[in-house]
Parts: C-alpha cells; sequence; structure tokens
C-alpha cells in the first residue's frame, strides 16, 4: 500500500508539473516532456531608424547586422545552459543578459557615431541597449507548456527538432476558424484584372540564409534560411546590376524579379545539409525542408482606381520576422487550408482535414511614396491600402502582389506532440521560437519595363494575363484591398505542381536537380523534400477573402540586419505627384512622378529615430497539453492497483484473525 500510494503521488506530481510549467525535462526516449521556454526580447534597433544618410549607412547596417548576431548567440547561451526556464533570474542576468547589454551598447554608440558624422546624431538610441529575459509559459513561449517532440531530435529546455519550437499551442483546427469578413465594395473605376508570373516552386533548391533587402554584404544576415523562385542570382553580395544580369526560373524570360520566403521543415529527425551551418541547425533552424507543391505569384488591382508602374528595383518586405518579441504592429502572416481558404490564422499554423493541403499567403504593400525604391527601415516608402483600398495621402496605388504557396503536408499529431505525424514550422531567428506570426516575404521588381507596363495595361483593363489567362478580353473577377491587401484571385487547382520550365540560355532550371544543385553558401544548400502524398484535385477552392491585422505602416523591418556592400536601393527614382493619382494604362513602365509627395510619416523625436510603439504579440493559447500528460499517466494507475490490492489483503487478514 505505500509502495504504490508513493508512486501514485510521485507520478501525479511529476505530471502537474509536466502539464502547468513547473519544470522541463526528458522522458525515457529523449522527448522533451514540456515547452517552458523563455526567450530573449530586445528592441528592434533597426526598424526605429527611419532617416539614415547615405554616407552612413554601410557602417550603420554593419552595425544592425551584428546586433541581430549578438542576440542570436545570447539566445543559444541561455538554451545551452540550461536556464532557458528563466528561473534563475540572477544567474541568467550575470552570464547572459548584463553581457549582452554591454555589446549592444557599443554597437548602437556606434550606429550613432555613424550617423553624427554625416548628418544629425540620433537621440534616444541608448536606451535600446537592455533586452529583457521574457519567460515561459506567460504568453512569451505560446501559453501553457507543450508537449513532446518527435524522436531524433528533441531537446531539453524546449520543444521542436532544435530545442526552441514549434509548441503544439502553435497549432489551431482550421475547421474551427470563422470565415474572414468581406471585401470592401468595389467603384465602377476600379483595376480588376491580374497578371500570374509562373516561376516554379524551387524545384533547383536554391536555398541560402542571406537576405539581399536587409542585409546585403552580410552572410548568414538573415539568421534562417530561405527558398527562392525567380531571379537565380541572389546572395547578400548582388547588386542591382547582378540581378538584371542573372538568369530566372520564369516562364517569361522579362520577370527576374527575386521571391523569397523562409522554408517549411518538418520536425521529422531529418538532417538536412544546413544542419551543422549557420542559418540552420546551429540556430536551431532544423528538420526536413518541404519544396512546396505549387506556388503561384499574381499581381492584381486596386478597387478604387488605376494602378501605375512599380519602379525597377523596388523593394517591399512584408510581414516581420521579429513579430514575437516586437508585437504584431507589422506581422501579416497568413495560414490556412485549400478548400478553406475564407479563413485565414495569424498566429496559429493550420491543422488541415484528410486531403487538404497546407496554404501560406502574402500580400504585399500596394501603395508606392513615388520616390524611393526602399527606405531605412525598408518600410516607409511603402504602405498598405486603408480597409476601403485608398492609398494614405502622398502614395500611389501600384499592383499588388500576392504570393500563394501550397505544400503537401499531413496534420501534425498534436495529441502525441508530432510523435506519429511530425509538426512542422517555419524558419526563424533563433529567439523568434518558430512561432507562425513570424512569417514574412521578401520581394524585388526585376520586371523589364516592357514586361511592366503589359502587367499595368492588363490590370487597369480588366484582364486575367499569364500562365491560364485570356490576356485578350475577358474581365477578371474584381479585387479588393482590405487592411492588408487586395483578394486572392481564383488559383488552379493545387493538385497539379506549377513548376516552371526556363527558356534556353536563362542559366537556370526549375525541374528536379540533383542534390548538390545551386547553392549560395558553403553547406548552405538544403534539398530534401518530402514525401509525396495522393493528389488531390481542388479545383473548386473558395478564393481567398481576408481580413488580416491592418498592420502598423513604416514602423519596423524583416529581418533588420542591413548591408555592407553598396547597392543601388533607395536612391530617388524621381519626385511624387502632390494627389496619389494613378497614371494612365498606357503610360510607359518609366514615367515617374513630378513633385514631392506629402508623407504621413511616423512621430520622430530626432534623426528619424522613432519611439516603440509597445505592442505585443497577443497570447498564444494552449491545446493538447493534457493529452500529453495523460499519455504519462501510467505509473500511477499501476500504484493505484498496488494500494487498493494491499488494502484487500489488509481487510481479508483483519477478517481471519477474527
Amino acid at each position: 500500500m505505500l509502495g504504490g500510494g508513493g508512486l501514485v503521488a510521485a507520478n501525479v506530481y511529476a505530471s502537474a508539473s509536466e502539464g502547468w510549467g513547473g519544470g522541463s525535462g526528458t522522458n525515457g526516449t529523449g522527448h522533451v516532456l514540456s515547452a517552458d521556454m523563455a526567450t530573449i526580447d530586445c528592441p528592434d534597433v533597426g526598424s526605429r531608424l527611419t532617416t539614415v544618410p547615405a554616407a552612413a549607412r554601410p557602417d550603420v547596417d554593419r552595425e544592425l547586422a551584428l546586433l541581430d548576431r549578438q542576440t542570436a548567440d545570447a539566445y543559444r547561451q541561455l538554451q545551452q545552459s540550461g536556464q532557458a526556464t528563466g528561473r534563475d533570474a540572477g544567474s541568467v542576468d550575470d552570464t547572459v543578459m548584463n553581457p549582452l547589454k554591454e555589446q549592444r551598447s557599443e554597437a548602437i554608440g556606434r550606429i550613432a557615431d555613424a550617423i553624427d558624422r554625416a548628418g544629425e546624431r540620433p537621440q534616444g538610441l541608448d536606451t535600446l541597449a537592455a533586452c529583457t529575459l521574457r519567460p515561459g509559459g506567460d504568453g512569451a513561449s505560446g501559453g501553457a507548456p507543450a508537449t513532446a517532440t518527435p524522436a531524433g531530435g528533441a531537446q531539453q529546455g524546449g520543444a521542436g527538432q532544435g530545442g526552441n519550437g514549434p509548441v503544439v499551442s502553435d497549432y489551431a483546427d482550421i475547421t474551427t476558424v470563422q470565415p474572414d469578413a468581406p471585401n470592401p465594395p468595389v467603384q465602377a473605376d476600379a483595376a480588376r484584372g491580374s497578371f500570374t508570373s509562373d516561376c516554379g516552386v524551387n524545384a533547383n533548391g536554391l536555398r541560402n540564409s542571406d537576405n539581399v533587402i536587409v542585409a546585403p554584404g552580410v552572410s548568414n544576415g538573415a539568421h534562417h534560411f530561405h527558398d527562392y523562385v525567380g531571379n537565380q542570382g541572389n546572395n547578400a553580395f548582388a547588386s542591382d546590376d547582378d540581378l538584371a544580369k542573372a538568369g530566372t526560373s520564369c516562364v517569361d524570360q522579362g520577370d527576374k524579379s527575386t521571391y523569397y520566403w523562409p522554408v517549411l521543415r518538418l520536425q521529422n529527425g531529418t538532417q538536412e545539409r544546413d544542419a551543422g551551418s549557420p542559418g540552420g541547425g546551429t540556430e536551431g533552424n532544423a528538420g526536413q525542408i518541404v519544396t512546396p507543391k505549387q506556388v503561384t505569384l499574381t499581381f492584381v488591382g486596386n478597387p478604387r482606381g488605376k494602378v501605375t508602374a512599380m519602379p525597377r528595383f523596388l523593394r517591399i518586405i512584408t510581414g516581420d520576422a521579429k513579430a514575437f518579441v516586437n508585437g504584431p504592429g507589422n506581422a501579416n502572416a497568413s495560414w490556412s487550408c485549400t478548400g478553406y481558404e475564407d479563413r485565414q490564422l495569424k498566429d496559429k499554423y493550420p491543422l488541415c482535414p484528410a486531403g487538404s493541403d497546407v496554404v501560406r499567403t502574402f500580400k504585399f504593400q500596394s501603395c508606392w511614396d513615388g520616390r524611393n525604391i526602399d527606405s531605412a527601415n525598408h518600410r516607409t516608402h511603402v504602405a498598405f491600402t486603408a480597409p476601403d483600398g485608398s492609398c494614405p495621402a502622398g502614395f500611389r496605388a501600384i499592383p499588388q502582389l500576392v504570393q500563394r504557396i501550397v505544400y503537401d503536408v499531413k496534420a501534425p499529431s498534436v495529441a502525441d506532440g508530432g510523435r506519429t505525424v511530425p509538426l512542422f514550422a517555419v524558419d526563424s531567428f533563433p529567439e523568434q521560437l518558430h512561432k507562425p506570426v513570424t512569417d514574412h516575404g521578401d520581394f524585388i521588381n526585376v520586371f523589364d519595363e516592357d514586361l511592366m507596363r503589359q502587367m499595368v495595361d492588363c490590370i487597369n483593363s480588366g484582364h486575367t494575363c499569364g500562365p491560364g489567362g485570356d490576356g485578350s478580353g475577358t474581365t477578371a473577377a474584381p479585387t479588393a484591398s482590405s487592411g492588408s491587401g487586395a483578394t486572392t484571385p481564383p488559383t488552379a487547382g493545387s493538385g497539379s505542381t506549377a513548376t516552371a520550365a526556363p527558356t534556353a540560355g536563362s542559366g537556370s532550371a526549375t525541374t528536379a536537380a540533383p542534390s548538390d544543385a545551386v547553392t549560395e553558401q558553403p553547406g548552405g544548400t538544403a534539398t530534401g523534400t518530402s514525401a509525396p502524398a495522393p493528389s488531390v484535385s481542388h479545383a473548386g477552392e473558395t478564393p481567398r477573402t481576408d481580413a488580416t491585422i491592418a498592420p502598423g505602416r513604416t514602423t519596423r523591418q524583416d529581418d533588420a540586419t542591413p548591408k555592407d556592400h553598396a547597392t543601388k536601393r533607395g536612391e530617388p527614382t524621381a519626385p511624387a505627384p502632390s494627389e496619389p493619382t494613378s497614371a494612365p494604362a498606357s503610360a510607359p513602365a518609366s514615367a515617374r512622378p513630378t513633385t514631392t509627395p506629402s508623407v504621413s510619416a511616423p512621430q520622430t523625436t530626432s534623426a528619424g529615430y522613432v519611439p516603440p510603439s509597445g505592442a505585443q504579440s497577443p497570447p498564444q493559447g494552449t491545446q493538447g497539453a493534457l493529452a500529453e500528460t495523460g499519455a504519462h499517466l501510467w505509473p500511477a494507475a499501476l500504484g493505484t492497483l498496488l494500494a487498493l490490492s494491499g488494502l484487500i489483503m489488509l481487510l481479508r487478514a483483519r477478517r481471519l484473525r477474527y
């Protein structure tokens, strides 16, 4: 009786700790039993710098890249030391947080000095040096601790193959999500057309952990791996001229634009080629990389009026790779399933029913300031439309890029923490814990001017152009911008993969390639793909109607680790008009505005510094923890049986005695 009772008590106590944040450990197979993960929350310095003199940019960008590396290193130190539960605050301060503050203070000082040498010294940057340790279980790590992760890669101190996520509470059943709000009404003179570019699915495995927009000249500037389609010259050191001369995976060779996003991985224990590389396994981005089943790149119009051409080499980032610690102000993640695309998740990965595929959708900013192809924080030169589809004062409507990426992956088995069917997640900065809200997409316009002119004419005249389109008079379904973008035009059934077949001489191919295909970084190309599942046609699926969070405009940046390699980004192309009117459809793509716009900029204090907004990401829900706890209560059941057996024997002995 005593032995059985003790076993019950011990097991129930351990299960309580496991389910409600009392501890983090592993079971006999090495699985993580809780997700009591802490993370490091550092102010995003780069996003607060809205104005940086051109002469100061190389020095500033090097230091911004260094800040990201310092945060990633500090997080790994926290994780590897076993202090990621955040219980011993004093020890963590001494070994991690205080040294990090000192390092950041020095880097921020060098940023201020560089700006001071070329212009006006920014004020208040020194207040951004201190970081905060966010303990697990308080909403920072997804709510209550979640369940174990698959064999072959789980580590103590967190969940996921890399030990830093995802967790079960990062997933939600798409069938329980409410449909999105309807789109705004379309006006009579709306640009109703669409233009599609077919650039394949990155079947040749062009991947690296660079980011040519926010970290040109800095290897591993993203600290996570990207998939690329379109331009085949993508790496940290590519200039505008390099991109213009590179090959493309797009069917129409006039589109040499670069399209990229974080890779999706299965947490199944697979060791990809980047398992020991920066940006990959050494930074918590581990597991089997999944090649998309379908990628659709569609440019749509505006519900209020005509669109004008995008300038060549325009950079646009949508979403925020640091949204988990920055807050949702610039988040623009959108997750769904085929057949359910009228329901979109912002801070959860979808659990799709059988026969339905996972869908990521990026709706990019569709208002341009008329002058700049980039900005210091990579946001202030473009903006989202208002709910009615209008652009801010001084901005003009441009074609809106809508990226739709489909994956043939099964819904994870959340009840057992992904043991039976593995969890999936996007790559992220290590301290962002692979949260779905950190998803983001990047685009550089390298259309030739003739093709851009054709795009604008097609959209403004209401035609459907590109592969599968009419291109000659059939009116496309109306498009409408919401808080973060226009509706997605109807797509082809996801059962057919949209791989491009480039023309001869393009210097690239998007058909399946050997495992040692294109690489941009030593050891950095990961070519593993998920095992194919039965193809399911979704020709009748509903086009997405989005009611996304209206991202706070022009306040934060994506990967926030810019360049020390000079490119042509951010240079004024021409003044803008005083009103955000659109150019006529027949205007050449090279036409430029004539006067300076009146741009609504964020409130600043000095030298383009934007004070922090204080926004925090919403708490993540929990699910699956109780199921996992119940799965480990068998010792308690055995103890109960032993205790009852002892009681029965005692009662029988008492009867025999008397």
